[in-house]
């Protein structure tokens, strides 16, 4: 019989720095299904007489990077060298997309596809209440695709860490091969997962599911105890160095081959909770990056997420929220 892997809580100010560490010397490429996000604002003083809905009266309009694209703006925000690589539309969105990377210096490989439109996810919020989202999506081209994966190859000599962000739009076919590229050039890999199966990133180094997206793999849960057997069998079966399971309020946990890491959610008022994931593998990405330990990456990620949910949409985090003073 074995001996049970120690399990060890981080206290939420774990590895609090006085100054930020050198963040600006990590190279990161973020890799996956690229958004726009739009958002428009209005005042809501009545009902429709058409239908039981309230009536938004837009008065201000913003547009963010949203999914893959976030990820990115986060970890430049951070200060990481920071490259995109994805599939946008020849449309205006697409164009809208070039114009925000280029304003987060963020250095763009993005792919445009001429058969497709832009991924767009329009929020619209009426007293800082989101009232309804319309989506706008298609599925890249193999075309497209096989270059993208191509370019991807080419890149890697250039990056030191790799993120692959998978919102299962499409982006991200060959995720596998590029997990095996990636890794069989040295490179630390993260992948924010999607879908019911998750073999197609064997090999990564960290995978980064939140509950409902490892209950969908390994099947619910009952105890601490149970939820570790599982994590830890997925993450053996699956080849990777750790698992992290973000878990809302009740903070996050990092299954390794030495130990269990939990720590708790930063208290604090919730605002939004959209693009905190983004965040928190952003930060752990950078953290890693410039060589800080497996455990103060995951303090730090978790003190970023914390930031982020206190701001509106999808939002960033930056250097001096993080290392303040």
């Amino acid at each position: 019989m074995t001996d049970p892997i120690p399990s060890r809580l981080l206290a939420a100010d774990s590895f609090r720095r006085a100054a930020a560490p050198e963040l600006s010397t990590v190279r990161l490429l973020v890799v996956g299904d690229v958004m726009l996000d739009r958002y428009w604002f209005g005042d809501v003083s009545r009902i429709s007489p058409e239908a039981p809905v309230p009536v938004v009266r837009i008065e201000r309009r913003e547009e963010r990077l949203g999914g893959a694209a976030n990820v990115a703006r986060n970890a430049a925000a951070l200060g990481a060298h920071t490259g995109l690589l994805g599939v946008t539309g020849s449309d205006e969105a697409g164009d809208e997309v070039e114009k925000l990377l280029r304003g987060a210096a963020i250095h763009s490989y993005m792919k445009r596809d001429d058969a497709i439109s832009t991924i767009i996810k329009l929020r619209v919020i009426g007293r800082q209440q989101q009232m309804v989202r319309i989506d706008f999506e298609d599925a890249p081209t193999e075309t497209v695709l096989r270059d993208k994966l191509d370019q991807f190859k080419a890149l890697l000599p250039d990056y030191d860490v790799v993120i692959l962000s998978d919102y299962n739009k499409g982006a991200l076919v060959n995720v596998a091969e590029m997990v095996r590229s990636a890794r069989a050039a040295g490179k630390i890999v993260l992948v924010d997962p999607k879908g019911d199966d998750f073999s197609p990133y064997q090999g990564a180094t960290i995978l980064t599911p939140n509950r409902s997206e490892l209950q969908r793999v390994v099947g619910g849960w009952k105890t601490e105890e149970q939820l570790t057997e599982k994590a830890q069998r997925l993450r053996v079966e699956l080849g990777l160095d750790a698992l992290l399971l973000t878990r809302s309020e009740e903070g996050m946990s990092l299954y390794s081959k030495d130990e269990v890491l939990h720590v708790h959610a930063e208290a604090r008022e919730v605002f939004d909770v959209s693009g905190a994931g983004d965040t928190v593998i952003a930060t752990l990405a950078a953290m890693l990056g410039a060589g800080a330990p497996l455990d103060e990456a995951l303090a730090t990620a978790n003190r970023a997420g914390g930031i982020v949910v206190g701001k509106l949409g999808t939002a960033t985090v930056t250097r001096e929220e993080l290392f303040p003073g």
